[in-house]
């Protein structure tokens, strides 16, 4: 088509192994190629931009050098993955990235036998190589047999604890491995701490790390008589700078910096590695996020996440806004306590503009921790600064901070310390998918003595919620709020604390009861609207707390009503188990009400928009309407589950 590049190259490639008969000129020229497509293809679809065109070189190489999908190529993360699949026989619907019935914005085991293993999270990679080498040398058999196995992990993922783990594991075994340590300076946000400073270091003199390099290098491939003056010349070079020593001393061999856009340096030493390997080795490539075009090299994030834009200026589409976001609203609630508070202070791990607080950063920088892609470390972190008197805003997202679960119990909720915990991507999310729902929070923080648990109904709940969490010193407090804009309500100016553990009753009705919890209030009112013309009039009560319950508006409503049915945007064993159990214990059952929850059903949803995903989960006010006309046995007209 007119508006898409000229990519003759490409245009032979279906699958990798269409790529073994190209030169190494030609496979330039399908890295130029591969480029421009990615770069087509996300503006029309949005998506993770830089991090894929930062490895489009490192791309090509590996499925030339390598045999793939025999050899299981593993990426981290995933966001980088796009230049992959366009070589990986998912070209022709490329343009369907992250929407409904499309490609996965990441690698996904049930899209391609190209994606051995799927990855959205951070760190897994090293650990999922070994598995498959593992498996390899056991005799494990797949469709397409077991070749290598090849881990590639960014600087930013090295920072999480998993992933010196499985290096550590993966040198005691000794196992023929690759591991390709793509660094760009850059994960998400700007990488921190010890092992950022660390990798600098590495290259911080290139004449002479080139030197180091080639001396690591040629002494495997030396006749044995010379290799001892080699390994001699190695070891002064190791003793006149910190080298490649820390990867060497946890069992790998360790070659590199080299430039992760120079095919004349990829291809070679791929080619080495894959043939003469013999036991762990790390690559560490140098790459630039964001690699090739203009406007992402030079946006602050490198162009990392990116809604549909014009490929010629870089401007990205944006929808008119109605209402702030709600993670704006939490930043800039938790910078007015902060300002009148300086014991306030905040926690993030390595989202500081995805959870907003970039902007306390920016006011606050010695109350400010960004601790890396270490949610494990972030929240006991966090315990600590509040058991020395601090009042610490722990804000991770959802599904990141179930990789910090063992530590909200052990170190904060049987300390009963008072961690504040701003729980971000609350809910579905859209185009990200299953792997970033927000939807098991709710049960696993109220299953915890002590943990009081809110969730926002609307933007100015949020900062009311915010204002109890800053106030609140008895124990642990969570609160929890979806991504996108609000609901455009009239904002306080500044948050009120409220009473720990009571609701708000919103509208009186007959017959039934509408509990909710969280941001489908508003779909609860939609539903009401549409039964009023029906002639039912519900009940409409907002819950604010999953724990502790308000047990007395609970009560009033469950002994008012025919029936009460509870809403949330989360999985079975959340808010609505809570209320469920306490009701039985009650002895209300006994008399006869009709109880029913409404959660999201026991199933991944793969990635749509929110409304899409919410009319799959059966969780829209149709839905909310046709279950209050089925349980009290009105004829059903709605809307049945997606």
């Amino acid at each position: 088509m007119s508006d898409q590049p000229a990519t003759p190259v490409l245009d032979r490639i279906t699958r990798p192994a269409d790529m073994k008969s190209l030169s190494d000129a030609e496979l330039n020229q399908l890295a130029r190629e591969v480029r421009q497509e990615t770069i087509s293809a996300v503006s029309v679809t949005g998506g993770h931009l830089g991090a894929g065109l930062g490895v489009v070189e490192l791309t090509v190489a590996l499925h030339a050098v390598f045999d793939t999908p025999r050899d299981k190529l593993i990426w981290d993360v995933g966001h980088q993955c796009y230049p992959h699949k366009i070589l990986t026989e998912r070209r022709d619907r490329i343009r369907t990235l992250r929407q409904k019935d499309g490609l996965s914005g990441f690698t996904k085991r049930s899209e391609s036998p190209y994606d051995p293993f799927g990855a959205a999270h951070s760190s897994t990679s090293i650990s999922a190589a070994l598995g498959f080498t593992v498996a390899r040398d056991l005799g494990g058999v797949v469709d397409e047999g077991l070749g290598d196995a090849i881990a590639v992990i960014g600087d930013g993922s090295m920072s999480a604890g998993m992933a010196y783990e499985a290096m550590n594991n993966v040198g005691h075994l000794g196992k023929r491995m690759i591991v390709i340590l793509n660094d760009n300076e850059m994960s998400i946000a700007p990488p921190v701490g010890a092992m950022s400073s660390y990798l600098s270091r590495l290259y911080a003199e290139e004449p002479f790390q080139e030197l180091k390099a080639a001396a690591k290098g040629a002494a495997s491939l030396l006749p044995e008589p010379f290799r001892e003056g080699a390994r001699r010349a190695k070891d002064m070079l190791k003793g006149m700078a910190v080298g490649g020593t820390l990867f060497e001393q946890l069992g790998f061999s360790y070659l590199g910096p080299i430039d992760g856009h120079d095919m004349n340096q990829l291809l070679p030493v791929l080619r080495t590695v894959k043939a003469r390997a013999t036991g762990p080795i790390l690559i560490h490539v140098l790459t630039k996020k964001g690699k090739g075009y203009g406007p992402a090299e030079k946006a602050r994030d490198k162009g990392h996440g990116v809604s549909k834009f014009n490929v010629v200026t870089g401007e990205q589409a944006k929808a008119p806004s109605n209402a702030p976001s709600y993670t704006s609203v939490f930043a800039k609630s938790l910078l007015a306590h902060a300002a009148e508070d300086d014991k306030i202070c905040a926690v993030t791990a390595a989202m500081p503009d995805g959870t907003g607080l970039n902007l306390f950063a920016e006011r606050y920088p010695s109350r400010c921790f960004d601790v890396g892609i270490a949610e494990q470390h972030g929240v006991t972190f966090s315990a600590a600064l509040a058991a020395g008197g601090m009042k610490p805003f722990c804000a991770i997202y959802s599904t990141f901070l179930q990789r910090g679960y063992d530590q909200v119990v052990h170190d904060v909720a049987i300390q009963r310390l008072p961690v504040r915990f701003a729980i971000d991507r609350a809910g579905l999310v859209g185009a990200d998918g299953a792997t970033h729902a927000g939807a098991f929070d709710i049960g696993f923080m109220a299953n915890l003595p002590g943990m009081v648990v809110m969730a926002a109904a609307d933007e100015a709940e949020l900062r009311h919620m915010v204002a109890t969490a800053a106030a609140y010193e008895d124990g642990p407090i969570a609160f929890r709020f979806p991504r996108g804009e609000g609901k455009g309500v009239n904002m306080p100016e500044r948050g009120t604390p409220l009473d720990i553990g009571k609701g708000r009753l919103i509208a009186e009705g007959q017959r039934v009861a509408l509990l909710s919890f969280g941001t489908r209030l508003a779909e609860v009112e939609k539903a009401a609207e549409a039964l009023s013309a029906k002639g039912i009039n519900p009940t409409i009560a907002d819950a604010r707390f999953a724990k502790p319950l308000d047990r007395d508006l609970i009560l009033r409503l469950a002994t008012e009503h025919e029936a009460l049915i509870t809403i949330e945007e989360g999985a079975v064993g959340g808010f609505g188990s809570h209320v469920a159990q306490f009701l039985a214990d009650s002895g209300v059952f006994d008399d006869g009400l009709k109880f029913r929850s409404m959660v999201l059903p026991d199933i991944f949803i793969d990635q749509a928009g929110p409304a899409d995903m919410y009319a799959v989960a059966g969780m829209n006010a149709e839905h909310i309407e046709a279950k209050v006309l089925d349980v009290l046995g009105v004829a059903n007209i709605g809307a049945q589950r997606a």
